[in-house]
């Protein structure tokens, strides 16, 4: 039997192998099992060795050996600091590859690899938008990609070729391309994925001195904007060194603002309830983020779309999670996005839902007559 190569769509995938990919982290390593899933030939290369093992034990790839290989694509997965050189090393050792790399940051390392003078038009460069708080090839995922942005960022050397190769490459991983300049996108970059792990650090950092009574009564707010301080430091130190200026420029329109805000509520703070001047930096702040979340595309990245809300309250009992979303299934209702809200020693979670708002109501109906006791707003 003949395996053919699909992407995540079930369509024939334009990607041939062998693929090398350098660097066995989180987005090497989930490209390289997407990569593997499509049954194409897929080599792993690291400074790393137990990365590399962990890599290949988890169904990656094979490590790089001696021999001598003529990979068509090179894909560089290595932290922004140290792109550039591997990137250059690539077009050296591999004369008849397109080489992509998928650095947070781009600029610098563009002008690296221009600047070292080496031919580059077998070279362009490119981000897929996904990731996850944790790092490293355990956290791999080999769906990571699908339904996300993948941006394709050419340099003016770079040929139709290369740039058609890693559009395709895009595609295979189940993403669709958006195409930037090196500017735009580090300009992008900064105000939607750096100045956010930022923020969210520094409002994490707050709570070392939080009291355990405090901390208590945490609930789902604080750890959906605290989630992705947890993220890699090493990793995040890099990335946001290589793109400054962008994300200064980012970071003094938040001081601005925020100093707009503690402004108003100097006066709250010695006036008391609708102080003068408070009332309205609160609510210009507030109003102002409405206006934000509601331009934020959908999952897909169209047009932002207004889902549903179905609120289910979840035994806290093994396997509960799966039967509600099992009897959703049944039901033929499909899960676009959902939060959980549980506090430990709570008997129940909640589970919010977020469906085709034309099937919400018939969500709840279905759900009430299987059991389930549903949060009425």
């Amino acid at each position: 039997m003949v395996n053919i190569s699909t992407n995540p769509d079930g369509r024939p995938i334009a990607t041939s192998g062998p693929v090398l990919v350098i660097g066995s982290g989180l987005l090497g390593a989930s490209a390289a099992l997407a990569l593997r899933a499509a049954h194409i030939d897929v080599y792993l290369d690291d400074t790393s060795p137990t990365s590399l093992a962990l890599a290949r034990d988890l169904g990656a790839g094979i490590p790089l050996g001696k021999e001598s290989l003529q990979p068509s694509l090179v894909i560089v997965a290595v932290p922004p600091d140290v792109t550039a050189q591997c990137v250059i090393r690539a077009l050296e050792n591999y004369p008849t590859a397109v080489v992509t790399d998928v650095a947070s940051v781009k600029k610098l390392v563009i002008e690296e690899v221009l600047d070292s003078g080496i031919d580059a038009g077998r070279y362009v460069s490119s981000h897929p938008m996904a990731g996850r708080e944790r790092s490293g090839a355990a956290a791999a995922d080999r769906d990571l990609f699908i339904g996300r942005p993948w941006v394709v960022i050419p340099h003016p050397h770079s040929n139709d070729e290369a740039r058609l190769r890693v559009r395709e490459l895009a595609i295979d991983m189940g993403a669709f391309v958006a195409e930037l300049d090196a500017q735009e996108h580090d300009e992008a970059v900064a105000l939607i994925s750096h100045v956010p792990q930022l923020v969210s650090s520094l409002l994490a950092a707050r709570l070392h001195d939080a009291s355990d009574d405090a901390l208590a009564l945490v609930g789902q707010g604080l750890r959906d904007t605290t989630r992705i301080a947890a993220s890699d430091p090493r990793l995040w130190t890099s990335i946001v060194s290589g793109n400054c200026g962008p994300v200064v420029s980012v970071l003094r329109k938040f001081k601005d603002d925020l100093d707009t805000l503690i402004a108003g509520l100097q006066s709250g703070a010695s006036r008391g309830f609708g102080a003068e001047g408070s009332v309205g930096a609160i609510n210009a702040v507030i109003d102002s983020g409405n206006d934000g979340v509601a331009r934020i595309p959908g999952k897909h990245g169209g047009a932002p779309r207004r889902w549903g809300i179905v609120e289910v309250l979840v035994p806290d009992k093994p396997g509960e999670l799966g039967r509600l979303f099992s009897e959703l299934g049944a039901i033929g209702i499909n899960i676009e996005d959902l939060t959980l809200d549980h506090s430990a020693h709570q008997k129940v979670g909640s589970a919010r839902l977020m469906v085709d708002p034309t099937r919400a109501r018939e969500a709840e109906i279905e759900l009430e007559a299987r059991g389930w006791r549903i949060v009425s707003h």
